[in-house]
């Protein structure tokens, strides 16, 4: 049996488009929400949720609806192409209401009141900056106030651009409404692209397959981080985002239209169909002790898959308050190019996939996943440190760091859940890992958000982080069950990861 690379490559495009589409909504949305309407950071983390929230009720509908469908084109292609292009449609439309709101704020001059706080706080760096790097207690010191200066102009700046939004309401109604669109156009085939691929590869292969998969959806956004980087996304925070979501909407039809010629999803799967009885590979008939009730966890297995769950929402809260917000906080507080550090960290999490499949294979998936901890948990904490004034490629070896921390807790977490079902339960464990994980990334932007309002988000951002990772450690540090025997594994069933 050998995997068909150049199918699975094909059939990953649509991974590739939906992972380009995330990229770009987490990284300019937040910074809409925040600076274009001036919505508090508490409000701006609610509205971040409603894609979890909407992920968490419509992913089981249409994946389950996908497996009813029969038409000459496959089962999942149909939900593949109508939501793509919806979403294009109406991400596209979604800028445009954008513009009307940030048409209001040129009127008011908002980005000239943020254009001469901004040149006066450059000039003052660039004068202090020989002074700094001296040593000099009193040019740092005026640099310090110049960095408080600066956000106290921001600051008033989105109160500012806040009361001109409430005395017209109707841009933001209708921000939200096709906000609502975009994530349920998404919502719609997330699951059927999920499982095309295992429709079209034979169980024994698909966790290489999985790996291609994985690799075709950080190449899309990668691919979309450099055009944030093109298109400057980071620099003009009262930027016109329409031309660069044209090119991200670009990107994604242009995967669409490779897969649309090129894969035959129907034919592939008939011939999977096949192959899995040529083979011998048609699942065992259940045992009579399990056709009928289900043999229930023991208490020790059954604390031991509560605490894998509590340690899979804390690390996912810790993670997804920095990774939803991170262009806000890197553009408004820190001045860095947010687009280039998360390739890094993309990047970094790729080359460590063999790695840590190696590792875990000689030590076993829970103290991989504790090492894995300890490394984005020292990320984020080094985070806390870095200021304005620090140069920006000193964040480059931090979300590297955090890169790898999270490649090594995501390759290994999803199987120490599915280890402990029993029978033929492993779609409802399944459940169970994706409703903490998605509970989680609802939680993480609301609570992060109100405790940014209160204290202030330069903080609190990474400290915040820290700390909900610091906690998964704990929970899983007394996890005594779902970790495999150690044996060890060809490269890509290593790159595999978590989603298998």
């Amino acid at each position: 049996m050998k995997l068909n690379y150049k199918r699975t490559i094909l059939v990953g495009f649509a991974f590739f488009l939906i992972s380009a589409f995330w990229q770009a909504y987490d990284a300019i949305v937040p910074l809409i929400l925040t600076n274009h309407f001036g919505l508090p950071q508490t409000v701006s983390g609610v509205v971040m949720s409603i894609d979890n929230v909407l992920a968490v009720f419509m992913l089981p509908i249409f994946g389950a609806l996908s497996d009813k469908v029969s038409t000459r084109y496959g089962k999942r292609t149909p939900f593949i192409v109508i939501g793509t292009v919806a979403a294009v449609l109406t991400f596209i439309t979604l800028t445009f209401i954008d513009g009307a709101q940030l048409g209001a704020l040129v009127d008011a001059g908002i980005p000239e009141e943020y254009n001469a706080a901004k040149l006066a706080f450059d000039e003052i760096s660039k004068s202090l900056s020989d002074a700094v790097a001296a040593g000099d207690a009193t040019a740092k010191a005026a640099l310090t106030a110049a960095e408080e200066t600066f956000a106290a102009a921001k600051l008033a700046l989105q109160e500012k651009a806040l009361e001109i939004t409430m005395a017209n309401i109707l841009p933001l109604v209708g921000f939200i409404a096709m906000l609502l669109l975009v994530l349920i156009s998404m919502a719609t085939f997330r699951s059927p692209a999920v499982a095309l691929m295992p429709d079209v590869t034979v169980k024994p292969l698909r966790s290489k397959g999985n790996a291609i998969i994985n690799l075709m959806g950080t190449a899309g956004g990668i691919l979309v981080l450099v055009l944030g980087m093109i298109f400057a996304t980071s620099k003009n925070i009262y930027m016109q985002y329409s031309w660069y979501v044209v090119a991200v909407c670009a990107i994604m039809l242009t995967g669409l239209g490779i897969f649309i010629f090129t894969v035959k999803e129907k034919k592939w799967a008939d011939e999977m169909a096949a192959d899995t009885v040529r083979l011998g590979l048609e699942d065992a008939p259940m045992p009579e002790s399990e056709s009928g009730s289900k043999r229930s966890l023991s208490r020790a297995e059954l604390t031991s898959l509560l605490l894998i769950l509590a340690s899979v929402a804390l690390w996912y809260v810790g993670y997804n308050s920095i990774t939803s917000k991170y262009s806000v906080y890197a553009t408004n507080i820190l001045g860095f190019d947010y687009n280039f550090t998360l390739i890094v960290a993309q990047a970094a999490a790729v080359v460590a996939y063999i790695p840590v499949g190696i590792i875990a294979s000689k030590i076993g998936r829970r103290k991989t996943i504790l090492t894995g901890i300890v490394l984005l948990a020292s990320a984020f904490f080094i985070g806390n440190f870095i200021t304005p004034s620090t140069h920006p490629a000193v964040m480059y070896p931090v979300f590297a760091l955090a890169g790898i921390g999270w490649a090594t807790i995501n390759v290994n977490s999803f199987p120490m859940v599915v280890e402990l079902a029993k029978g033929g339960e492993v779609g409802k464990y399944t459940g169970y890992y994706y409703t903490a994980s998605m509970a989680a990334q609802i939680i993480a932007p609301i609570l992060s958000g109100a405790l940014y309002d209160l204290i202030g988000m330069r903080y609190v951002f990474f400290a915040f982080g820290t700390a909900f990772v610091v906690f998964s450690f704990i929970t899983m540090f007394f996890v005594k069950h779902g970790d495999a025997k150690p044996e060890a594994q060809g490269a890509l069933e290593s790159l595999a990861g978590a989603d298998d």
